[in-house]
């Protein structure tokens, strides 16, 4: 999804405008020529909320649940991350 770069200045004079815009795509709102927050659709960021994490610890699991880990195997196509671990 492309990001609109707009600066405090220009948000701030010209806010409905760019509340329109942010519900077809996100806002950043730039300071000093840097990236300082960001204005989104309030279904964007639901849909972002939902999508968060939680953290769970081994005691948590089943040991169903630990077995089906362990036998578990990345797909091929993930090979093209390795990269990006370190050794």
């Amino acid at each position: 999804m492309d990001m609109l770069k707009v600066s405090a200045a220009e948000f701030q004079r010209n806010i409905g405008r760019y509340q329109d815009m942010a519900l077809r795509q996100p806002v950043a709102v730039t300071r000093n020529g840097r990236e300082s927050t960001v204005l989104l659709s309030s279904e964007e960021y639901m849909r972002l909320k939902r999508r968060d994490r939680q953290v769970m610890v081994p005691a948590d699991f089943t040991d169903a649940d630990l077995a089906a880990l362990e036998a578990s195997r990345p797909a091929p196509e993930s090979d093209a991350f390795n990269a990006e671990m370190p050794l």
